[in-house]
């Protein structure tokens, strides 16, 4: 049975054996509220890297109880990103976290090439994205929002690859995935229209494992069965897609943002390809979506 709610996929976890979440530079009342309540939930189990006395301090504020942690001093932000890291290299963890610190810095971590957590030269790091929204019967997975600017050919492929990963891990078992493009058009002289034909094409052929894949698709018919049947499109993807890949970052982060602020979504959001899920929320994120984010790279943690 595959998963609809967010809320579904806590529960999901939450029969699974725990995860040892590490959280780098975890100075703030939001990551550690997450965290507090993944503990509580039986989720996983954490460790916080950064400024003991500012954590005990936000704990105390805040009514959490503080021995649910285990605590790794350090109070330097650069420094704090870099410990985790480690943690997580020596066995200590199986889920990295952002906290208070920068996204770049974060991600400086992760990719340092003698200490950080890529599996290999090749090895390309995206986004996420798992959205839950009124407007829409079933999850939205989909990327990248966050990480990769400008995807190329071998970097969409990447993506689409990490969304199929989880949207297996949700329990869909053929993933309905759009490539998405300004228009269904086959326009050679829009790339994003190329590489999705490209794409799909693969997807025919099998070079995507238990998936349905098509593209070029406009967003309304990925989405709209209405708008799909008025605009003859046929096939499993249009109208019902499961996972969005986006041509850039700006198309992705307007489509999540507005569907937060403005349609009252909720949503849980990684990072895949490293050695580890690695949790990637905006400072400004709300401690539930932290929480789902915890609970989504716990779900995917090996």
């Amino acid at each position: 049975m595959s998963i609809t709610k967010l809320d579904q996929m806590v529960e999901l976890v939450k029969s699974k054996p725990r995860k040892r979440l590490v959280a780098a530079y975890a100075n703030d009342a939001h990551t550690i509220e997450a965290v507090y309540n993944a503990v509580s939930q039986g989720i996983v189990d954490a460790t916080l890297v950064g400024d003991e006395e500012t954590i005990k301090k936000v704990c105390k504020e805040h009514n959490f109880d503080v021995t649910k942690f285990e605590i790794v001093q350090e109070a330097d932000e650069n420094k704090a990103g870099g410990k985790a890291v480690a943690l997580i290299n020596e066995g200590k963890g199986d889920v990295l976290m952002k906290g208070l610190l920068s996204t770049d810095k974060y991600m400086r971590a992760i990719l340092n090439k003698e200490k950080g957590l890529m599996p290999g030269p090749k090895a390309v790091l995206s986004h996420v994205t798992i959205i839950e929204t009124p407007k829409y019967d079933k999850l939205i997975i989909c990327g990248d929002v966050a990480v990769i600017p400008a995807p190329d050919l071998n970097q969409k492929i990447a993506i689409t690859n990490n969304m199929i990963n989880t949207a297996h891990a949700l329990g869909i078992e053929t993933p309905k995935v759009a490539i998405l493009a300004a228009t269904e058009q086959m326009l050679p002289g829009m790339q994003a229209c190329v590489d999705a034909a490209i794409i799909a094409k693969k997807g025919d052929r099998g070079e995507f494992k238990n998936a349905c894949v098509d593209g070029p698709l406009a967003l309304d018919v990925a989405l709209d069965k209405e708008s799909a049947g008025i605009k003859k499109l046929k096939g499993e993807v249009a109208g019902q897609a499961d996972c969005l890949v986006f041509p850039n970052i700006e198309s992705g982060n307007v489509f999540y943002k507005s569907n937060t602020k403005l349609a009252g979504a909720e949503l849980a959001a990684m990072v895949c390809g490293a050695r580890v899920p690695c949790v990637l929320t905006s400072r400004g994120d709300t401690a539930k979506t932290k929480s789902y984010s915890i609970a989504l790279a716990a779900l995917m943690a090996k």
